[in-house]
């Protein structure tokens, strides 16, 4: 007559039911003020007024104590939870809990109006994570629920291996779980829980992605080629991975393709090229451990460079293994094989070279360094003196003496001369300029007094004027 809603009234009806255990007239009353959820996927458990029904229908069953010996009483449990349990949970473990009918009572209800991570969370509660599995595959929910609902809790109670198997025990090829697990894995990665990501991939037996996690294990946090030489173990482990793919690619080549649709794929050339890498990086490490170990490292760099960055961290690496080696000469080879190995650009990193070194007024090593970049058999035939002419573009203050034995070993007299006039050396440029061809020879002395008569060199201007 008031117009009220009733729906307070018939659940209240339905609570008293069931606490008077009148199951069948409980069912009746809350039918009129229960409803269904739109969306069976959503990420709850339902309305408030049937979480508080299934609160109390659990709340009221209580174990059922069995008068034998404890002993018996813990083989008895083992024994029903290794029986398959049915999808009604009729087979409880018998130790501890009987076939109930409040239990039936609880599917009703959350089969009826409850979603499907209510039904998922229920089995999980009561140890039927395989009820749970079957329940989540029979109605192909998002991997949201998966996560929230089973993921979650195994990790979090210890029983992601229980899980994994049970996985594998429903689908020994896991491509069901696929879409599932891969939710999972960017779950992890997001959580930052690595450990459990790298444990996942392995049972996945996804070798590419795992190997990727090793990587991160071998470079994150790491302040020193010291820290990274305790953690080669990581390394052989990318090798291990690698390796692995690498004959499950050739096994699978001379057969029908097999269905990986889940696990990372990458083709037998890269795979082979990421081996290499390991191998190179491998050898790095153990390179900058020891000079770091026998205190000849003098770089100091906030990040730390390695192969596994992208080309500039790669030449980052070059760099260090030719600056930290008791002489240029000794990590000259396994930088020279980075820059082969990666196609980067040599020059360049030289020049990095060569201007740290005369930061450190080290000028006899440049000269070293330019030995070895001519020795190396495939520098171009001006590099060496392009590497000296980029240094002396941003290094006006090199001692004389040091300043002409560097420019003394350029190989071409145009780059002399050009040297010469960088560093206002114009008297030496004039005597360079007058032993080249007639033609040249007057162009090269025009510049050279055009740049005395500029700079007030009065002396050298009428040397010029003279010689023209």
């Amino acid at each position: 007559k008031s117009g009220l809603d009733p729906g307070g009234a018939w659940h209240a009806w339905g609570m008293a039911c069931l606490k008077a255990g009148n199951l069948p007239s409980a069912r009746e009353k809350f039918n009129r003020c229960l409803k269904p959820p739109m969306d069976l996927n959503q990420l709850n458990h339902g309305s408030r007024l049937v979480q508080d029904v299934i609160q109390y229908l659990e709340s009221t069953v209580k174990p059922v104590l069995i008068t034998d010996d404890d002993y018996f009483a813990t083989l008895r449990e083992l024994e029903a939870t290794l029986r398959t349990r049915s999808l009604s949970l009729e087979v409880m473990c018998e130790g501890k809990i009987q076939h109930n009918s409040y239990y039936q009572e609880c599917l009703f209800y959350l089969h009826s109006y409850g979603t499907n991570l209510a039904i998922i969370s229920f089995y999980m509660r009561h140890d039927c994570m395989r009820e749970a599995l079957l329940h989540l595959l029979n109605k192909e929910s998002p991997s949201e629920v998966f996560i929230e609902g089973i993921f979650i809790p195994s990790y979090e109670s210890g029983k992601l291996h229980m899980l994994e198997n049970l996985l594998e025990t429903i689908d020994p090829g896991l491509e069901s779980w696929g879409v599932y697990l891969i939710a999972a894995c960017k779950y992890l990665q997001r959580k930052n829980y690595y450990h459990i990501l790298y444990e996942l991939q392995q049972f996945m037996k996804d070798h590419v992605r795992a190997a990727m996690t090793c990587i991160r294990f071998f470079t994150h946090g790491a302040k020193s080629y010291t820290e990274l030489g305790g953690k080669q173990m990581w390394l052989l482990k990318i090798k291990d991975h690698l390796k692995v793919y690498l004959q499950e690619i050739s096994r699978s080549s001379g057969r029908k393709k097999m269905a990986f649709t889940f696990r990372k794929k990458m083709s037998a050339t890269d795979v082979s090229r990421h081996i290499n890498t390991v191998d190179l990086q491998m050898e790095v490490t153990k390179f900058l451990h020891q000079c770091e170990s026998s205190g000849a490292s003098q770089m100091t760099n906030s990040s730390l460079p390695t192969l596994f960055g992208n080309n500039n961290m790669k030449m980052d690496v070059a760099c260090k293994v030719i600056l930290e080696g008791k002489n240029i000469e000794e990590g000259f080879g396994i930088a020279f094989r980075v820059l082969q190995d990666f196609q980067l650009e040599a020059t360049e990193v030289y020049t990095k070279v060569a201007k740290q070194l005369v930061r450190q007024q080290k000028y006899s090593e440049i000269q070293q360094l330019l030995k070895c970049v001519n020795e190396s058999g495939v520098a171009a035939k001006n590099d060496g003196d392009n590497i000296i002419l980029n240094c002396l573009n941003e290094f006006k203050n090199i001692p004389a003496e040091d300043l002409d034995n560097l420019i003394q070993d350029m190989d071409s007299d145009e780059n002399k001369i050009q040297a010469y006039l960088l560093c206002n050396k114009l008297r030496s440029a004039y005597l360079v300029a007058v032993r080249q061809e007639k033609a040249r020879a007057v162009q090269l002395v025009q510049r050279v007094r055009q740049l005395a008569d500029s700079s007030g060199d009065h002396v050298v201007k009428a040397i010029c004027a003279q010689w023209l």
